[in-house]
């Protein structure tokens, strides 16, 4: 008996010991992922509390010999201020995810739980907006906005942020909501719920994990925006944030102000950074939603 279970032990144990020079592999390749991605946010924040002179040397030195905030001071007082930047952007991003939300919402409740005559082609057409290229209609958009008065508004902004975004979110809004089993449905309806009832107190908690992924996208994608917001604003007091890095950056004589560049790019990252770490939990099962049945 004793030799058998020692012949087991033998047998069993190199599955085992390959199981455990998997894990330790797979850990390294992983923190080997982190250091390269973590490697450019760590360069960029220690260059942006270089001096000005020190950030912008040739050859570079990644670590300060001199620690400085005056990086960060040139870029909360430049121009109209670093805070008016900062609201421009908070309020276009804000009113996109209102937008985006309900838009997409409805639009991915009746696509997903109705049995809409050619839904699926119908659905086609709504996402079909991802493979055009947004600069191609920036310059119609102006030209229409331009004509209602709303080309150097936030509002007109906004709208243009929800078109480029929106396909996604009726796509994510659909999967989230044909995650839902059809039981749910069936029982809130025997509850008296109708179509409205059943939306707002049973499909919009069960997938508000595909309804804040939506929220964490538009904000994202708004806040990080360039071209459209250089094309659409003309007054200085309504640049967003990503015009005011192109400004900042430039030093004396048409160099670049790496310092100052630098503390913009940490500056304008946090939000992003802050937003995601605190909507991480719903943002990974948003994605995940309607992927297993």
């Amino acid at each position: 008996m004793r030799a058998a279970a020692t012949t087991a032990d033998a047998i069993g144990n190199p599955p085992r010991r390959s199981v455990r020079v998997n894990g330790y592999l797979l850990g390294a390749i992983c923190v080997a992922v982190i250091a390269l991605m973590v490697f450019p946010i760590l360069v960029t924040f220690l260059s942006s509390i270089k001096t000005a002179a020190e950030a912008s040397s040739v050859p570079p030195h990644y670590l300060p010999h001199t620690l400085s905030i005056e990086n960060y001071a040139k870029v909360y007082h430049y121009q109209a201020g670093l805070l008016v930047y900062v609201f421009n952007s908070l309020t276009v991003a804000l009113l996109t995810i209102v937008l985006c939300v309900v838009l997409a919402v409805p639009a991915g409740y009746g696509l997903a739980r109705f049995p809409i005559p050619g839904r699926e082609v119908i659905f086609l057409i709504l996402i079909a907006g991802l493979m055009i290229p947004y600069q191609a209609l920036l310059t119609p958009l102006h030209a229409m906005f331009s004509q209602l008065g709303i080309a150097n508004t936030h509002l007109g902004l906004a709208i243009v942020h929800t078109i480029l975004q929106l396909p996604f979110s009726i796509y994510l809004a659909r999967s989230g909501f044909e995650s839902v089993p059809r039981e749910l449905e069936e029982a809130a309806i025997v509850d008296g719920c109708g179509s409205v009832g059943a939306l707002w107190r049973l499909f919009l908690p069960v997938t508000r994990p595909a309804i804040v992924t939506i929220v964490l996208f538009a904000f994202i994608a708004s806040w990080n925006e360039f071209l459209a917001a250089l094309i659409f604003m003309s007054k200085e007091t309504r640049f967003t944030v990503p015009i005011m890095l192109v400004g900042v950056r430039q030093g004396h004589f048409g160099a670049v102000d790496w310092g100052a560049l630098q503390a913009g790019v940490v500056i304008s990252i946090l939000p992003c950074m802050v937003i995601y770490l605190l909507l991480r939990k719903y943002y990974q099962s948003g994605l995940l939603s309607g992927a297993i049945k």
